[in-house]
């Protein structure tokens, strides 16, 4: 894919695992101010969340330099955090929190 906009930084990061519990709309409200801060973004909207009956909870934060996707499923346990940002960040230090915060039984990652 050509990049059309090469003098505008873009990462994406796609993190996915399977928590050691059901995760509760609260958890998810929190995880995302708390990715907000260790991935040093500035929270424009707290996070904006919606449960599907077909699909699970869904959760969005808006940062100053873009945002993040949160997705969880109850049946199976999983979850899928997809972060889109202008602003470079420590694709590790997102994988590591995100880990630790659910306390992941598994988890998988591709940044790009």
């Amino acid at each position: 894919m050509r990049d059309l906009a090469p003098h505008i930084h873009r990462q994406r990061l796609v993190i996915e695992g399977t928590p050691a519990d059901v995760i509760t709309a609260e958890e998810i409200s929190e995880y995302l101010s708390r990715l907000s801060v260790e991935l040093d973004m500035i929270e424009i909207l707290a996070p904006v969340l919606h449960q599907s009956d077909l699909y699970g909870w869904a959760g969005w934060i808006h940062w100053e330099t873009s945002g993040a996707h949160f997705y969880a499923w109850d049946d199976p346990k999983f979850f899928s955090v997809d972060i889109y940002t202008c602003k470079p960040f420590a694709a590790e230090d997102a994988v590591t929190f995100t880990e630790k915060f659910f306390a992941a039984t598994e988890i998988v990652f591709k940044e790009f």
